[in-house]
């Protein structure tokens, strides 16, 4: 995907990348709902701007002159207005909150879809905090704006009628009109700028303090074995005051907005009043006249407001586009290929030219490696999550599309989080809400239960399959560790590859895993990435992988005898 450019999954995603470019992409899918609230929002607040001149004609030619008619007849044009003003709102304010929602889902859509796209680069491409505040402020700021520019353009429009009918019934009053707003506007937008810029610092800074704070929460417990924790504790504190103090700067700036909204038309609402008060005592002007124009006074004093909040809804939004823009130009370190998965892929072997590994087809194969980082390094190489140039057969994985790579090969790590929801539904992807079995036991389920040793967990709870989980907070590490293997089981596929699934596991259930492993998936291609001897002593053949190279192949009894592998998997420390 080029860096320029919106995901190719969406087929309206505009050529350019900049965030107005991205407001006016997010208006344009929404045109029909977006035309319908702004017709709407003007009818409404001209409906609200008339009211003030029914008032100056009931009270110039029906209450002055003893009209009853006239009174009545212009009275019942109040409540007209009145009436036609609450229907309209209603219907406006409708299709301001399906602009809205719209603008939130559509751009979750985007978001989501493409973190699905980045799959395991997405923690390498960007922070949880970068990611938790895109899903969580920022499309809402982009919804807030799709939803106010019914009222803020009602407003504009109210403005100009209000102006024009007050300029056509006295210059005087009129020209002040047109004078003060646009002076309005101009001061409020200055504000606006330095607001816009004190905004991304704080987004940076609440990102950044995010990112701490799941440090923190997922590494508690180590944390607290060698007292880190005050360290942490300390950090975060100081990262928090400046969060604090930046949200204070902004919350300045916010109120020195509030002041000018209410200081600025203030200011106009009594040269108004002053004015055509002074035209009102020299005949110029008719009583009822100067009472339309102190209401005339009032409703621009609220519709400024709406500008300003629209302008301000506006800032935010496009703070946000240009997050959401940072987010939807990460790169997958592999593009992806477009020859489609054959249906022999099965029996084809998985070859690294780079550490010579190679996986045969239908075996339980182990790999030990004597340097930690490599386990990983190797198992995202096999799954295609890297760019590498493993084969299966003879074609590149690069070459093939990413979606059969990853329905092929499956990596499942002690990073693999367990969601919330009901814990059947969860471990089975078969499964799922409302469904035939909608979490109660299924064969496969607890077969895959057996295998992973797993049972007892699921038996300990009240509800069993259907407890609803808080995403395995309730659980030990060992009980997570087998629910994850149990998931990965059942998802089947036709490579599945482990790295250390039983580290946190006791001597007994540990063997009780090993001994179900290879039985479980007989005919499938197993990949384990361990240091265990139980585990080791079950596999089909062992392959002992030294500096990023495989350097012995055989059973787990025969590679005992080589003095680099028994000081790995039996933890002896060499001379």
């Amino acid at each position: 995907m080029s860096r320029d450019r919106f995901p190719a999954a969406d087929p309206g995603a505009p050529a350019t990348g900049s965030p107005v470019r991205f407001l006016a992409w997010l208006a344009t899918r929404h045109r029909g709902s977006l035309v319908l609230a702004t017709v709407f929002g003007v009818l409404c607040t001209l409906a609200q701007a008339l009211v003030p001149a029914a008032v100056a004609l009931g009270i110039d030619r029906g209450l002055l002159q003893r009209d009853r008619e006239a009174l009545l007849l212009w009275g019942g044009a109040v409540l007209a207005l009145g009436v036609f003003q609450a229907v309209i709102g209603m219907l406006r304010d409708r299709a301001s909150t399906t602009n809205r929602f719209g603008a939130v889902y559509g751009t979750t859509q985007l978001v989501v879809r493409h973190a699905a796209d980045l799959g395991a680069d997405l923690p390498r491409r960007a922070s949880t905090g970068s990611v938790v505040s895109v899903s969580a402020s920022d499309v809402g700021h982009l919804g807030t704006a799709l939803e106010g520019t019914a009222r803020g353009t009602g407003a504009v429009v109210s403005i100009l009628f209000a102006a024009v009918f007050m300029l056509v019934t006295s210059w005087q009053l009129g020209l002040v009109v047109l004078v003060g707003v646009p002076l309005i506007a101009v001061a409020v937008t200055r504000l606006m700028r330095v607001l816009h810029g004190r905004q991304q610092r704080l987004r940076e800074q609440q990102g950044a303090l995010t990112d701490l704070s799941v440090d923190i929460i997922d590494g508690l417990r180590v944390l607290r074995g060698f007292g880190g924790e005050k360290t942490y504790g300390r950090r975060y504190r100081e990262g928090s005051q400046a969060v604090r103090a930046e949200g204070t700067r902004v919350a300045a700036t916010v109120a020195d907005i509030a002041f000018l909204r209410v200081l600025l038309p203030g200011a106009l609402l009594v040269a108004i009043v002053w004015l055509g008060a002074h035209q009102v005592s020299t005949g110029r002007l008719e009583p009822g006249l100067l009472v339309a124009f102190y209401g005339y006074a009032v409703f621009l004093t609220d519709q400024l407001g709406q500008v300003t909040a629209m302008l301000d809804q506006l800032t935010r939004a496009g703070v946000a586009a240009g997050r959401v823009l940072d987010f939807l130009r990460l790169e997958r370190e592999r593009p992806g290929g477009t020859r489609p998965l054959d249906d022999g892929a099965d029996a084809l072997p998985l070859h690294d030219p780079d550490s010579g590994l190679t996986v045969p087809p239908g075996r339980l194969l182990a790999v030990v490696c004597a340097t930690e980082g490599d386990a990983r390094t190797l198992a995202e190489r096999l799954c295609g999550h890297t760019g590498s140039a493993v084969l299966l057969g003879d074609t590149p994985l690069s070459a093939l599309r990413t979606d059969d790579v990853r329905r092929h090969a499956l990596l499942a790590d002690n990073d693999a989080t367990l969601f919330a929801g009901r814990l059947g539904i969860e471990l089975d992807p078969r499964d799922r809400p409302g469904g035939p079995r909608d979490g109660r036991p299924a064969d496969g389920l607890l077969r895959a239960l057996d295998a992973a040793s797993a049972r007892d967990v699921v038996d300990a709870l009240p509800d069993g399959l259907a407890h609803e989980s808080t995403g395995g907070r309730e659980f030990s590490g060992g009980q997570q560790q087998r629910l994850r293997l149990t998931r990965a089981l059942l998802a089947d596929p036709r490579v599945l590859v482990l790295v250390e699934p039983t580290n946190a596991l006791d001597a007994h259930t540990e063997g009780r895993v090993a001994r179900n492993l290879g039985p479980y998936r007989a005919g499938r291609t197993t990949v384990v990435f361990t240091t265990s001897p139980i585990v080791l002593d079950r596999a089909d053949s062992v392959v002992f992988v030294k500096d990023g190279k495989a350097v012995a192949e055989g059973p787990h009894r025969t590679l005992l005898a080589d003095p680099d592998y028994r000081a790995v998997v039996t933890r002896e420390v060499l001379a």
